[in-house]
C-alpha cells in the first residue's frame, strides 16, 4: 500500500523562525533587565524611545502598554470625550473604534477603498463637505455632525495590512477644517507615503508591538509618535496616571507604561526592522508572480485579486490578503487547513455591524465595500523566513482548489 503523505505545515506566521537567530541577544537583554531590577520606565525605556524615534524619523516617541492604549491616550491628549465624533474606517481591527468608545466618544464609520481596503477618501470628503456644519456649543467652536449632533473631534485613518493611506489627501481634508488626525499605524511600522514614514503626518501616530506585528514584543506593548513637543509631554504625563512630578496629578491619566523588559527585547529586534520589511515585500512580489504564472490573478482573468498598492504607498505587508468570489473563500480556507496551510480572515465582521455598535444606526448595507471585503478576503502566510518552496506549495493548493 502506498505511503499516505501529507503536505508540510506552512504556518500563517512562524515566530520561532525569527526568534531562533536572535535568541542569545534576547536572553542577554532580558538578563540585563533582571540584573538591574528596574522594570518600570527608566534607562531601558528611554534608550528604546530614542532609538526608535531615529528609525521612524520622528522627533518624539513614547512607549506605552499597547497599540490599543496608544489610541486611547492620544485621543485623550486631544481632548476627545463625550459629545464627540471620531471618524474611522469600519474595515479594521476593533481597537480603532474601541479607543474612542472607551473615552465616551462616538465612532462614525466609513467605507473602504475597493482596491487597497484603506479608508475611502471620497467618502470622507463627502462627509466633511456635506454632513457637517460649523457651530459653537458651550463655548467650544468646531464642526458638528448635523444628523448626530456631535463635534467632529478627530479622524483616525488606518494603514491597513501595512500599506499607507494617501496621507496628503487626508491632511488636505482635515487641516483646513482644524480636525486633528491620529494615524493608526499598528500594522504599518516602517511603511511610507511618498517617502515619508507613517506616524509623521497627523498630530499622532499609534503603533503596536503585539507579538505578531512586523516588530513584535514578547507580550503587549505600543508606541506613540508626534512632532509636537507639548503633545509628547502630555502623553508622557497621561501614561503615568497624569502625574508630573511623581505623586502630583494635574489630571486623571492611565497606567499605560511600557515594560522595561519589552523595551529591551524590542531594542534587539529594532535593527532588523528594515530588512524584515524588505523580506516581506519580496515574499509579496513572489506571491504576485506565482499567482500570475498560475493564471489565477484577476490581472490575467483569474479569480484571485492580489494586493493593490496605491501610488506612493509601498506596503510592508503585515498581511498578504487576497480576495476572491465570496462563495469560494471559506471553502478555500478549509481546503488549505486540510493541507496544513495557515490562513486567517481579517476581518469577518466590519465594525459598523458589530453588536456593540448596533445602536449607532449604521446597519447592514450602509458600507457595502467593507461588507464585501469581510466576505471575500483571506490572508495567506507571509513572513521574511517563508521559503520559495512554501510559497509555491500555497499557490499550487489555491490553484488546485479554485480550478
Amino acid at each position: 500500500m502506498p505511503e499516505n503523505k501529507t503536505s508540510p505545515e506552512v504556518q500563517l506566521l512562524d515566530l520561532k523562525a525569527q526568534y531562533k537567530p536572535l535568541k542569545a541577544e534576547i536572553m542577554a537583554a532580558v538578563e540585563r533587565v533582571l540584573d538591574s531590577q528596574n522594570f518600570i520606565l527608566g534607562k531601558e525605556v528611554t534608550s528604546f524611545e530614542e532609538e526608535i524615534a531615529k528609525v521612524l524619523e520622528v522627533p518624539h516617541a513614547i512607549g506605552v502598554s499597547s497599540g490599543s492604549d496608544a489610541l486611547v491616550v492620544t485621543l485623550r491628549a486631544l481632548g476627545v470625550g463625550h459629545g464627540d465624533a471620531v471618524l474611522c474606517p469600519s474595515f479594521t481591527f476593533f481597537a480603532t473604534a474601541g479607543g474612542a468608545s472607551r473615552l465616551g466618544a462616538t465612532p462614525v464609520f466609513f467605507d473602504c477603498d475597493e482596491d487597497t481596503m484603506n479608508i475611502s477618501i471620497p467618502a470622507l470628503s463627502r462627509y466633511l463637505t456635506e454632513e457637517v456644519e460649523e457651530r459653537t456649543v458651550n463655548g467650544k467652536k468646531g464642526l458638528y455632525d448635523r444628523k448626530r449632533n456631535l463635534r467632529v473631534a478627530a479622524v483616525v485613518p488606518v494603514h491597513l495590512f501595512g500599506q499607507a493611506v494617501p496621507m496628503d489627501k487626508v491632511m488636505a481634508l482635515c487641516e483646513p477644517r482644524g480636525i486633528p488626525v491620529v494615524e493608526d499605524a499598528a500594522q504599518a511600522i516602517g511603511a511610507r507615503f511618498n517617502g515619508k514614514q507613517v506616524g509623521n503626518f497627523g498630530a499622532f501616530g499609534c503603533f503596536s508591538f503585539f507579538p505578531s506585528k512586523n516588530l513584535g514584543a514578547c507580550g503587549d506593548a505600543g508606541l506613540v509618535t508626534t512632532r509636537d513637543e507639548k503633545l509628547a509631554a502630555h502623553v508622557r504625563r497621561l501614561r503615568a496616571h497624569g502625574s508630573e512630578p511623581k505623586y502630583y496629578h494635574h489630571e486623571v491619566g492611565f497606567n499605560f507604561r511600557i515594560d522595561a523588559l519589552q523595551a529591551a527585547i524590542l531594542r534587539v529586534k529594532l535593527p532588523h526592522l528594515a530588512s524584515w520589511a524588505e523580506g516581506r515585500r519580496a515574499k509579496a512580489a513572489k506571491y504576485n508572480e506565482l499567482f500570475a504564472k498560475a493564471g489565477l490573478s484577476t490581472k490575467n482573468g483569474g479569480p484571485v485579486k492580489t494586493p493593490v498598492e496605491a501610488p506612493g504607498c509601498p506596503g510592508v505587508y503585515h498581511q498578504y490578503v487576497i480576495r476572491m468570489p465570496a462563495a469560494k473563500r471559506d471553502s478555500l480556507a478549509n481546503h488549505l487547513k486540510a493541507k496544513n496551510i495557515g490562513t486567517a480572515v481579517y476581518y469577518p465582521l466590519p465594525l459598523h455591524l458589530q453588536p456593540c455598535f448596533a445602536n449607532l444606526g449604521q446597519g447592514k448595507g450602509s458600507l457595502p465595500v467593507s461588507e464585501a471585503a469581510a466576505l471575500d478576503s483571506l490572508a495567506l502566510p507571509i513572513y521574511p523566513e517563508l521559503t520559495d518552496e512554501q510559497q509555491s506549495l500555497v499557490v499550487n493548493e489555491v490553484a488546485q482548489h479554485l480550478k
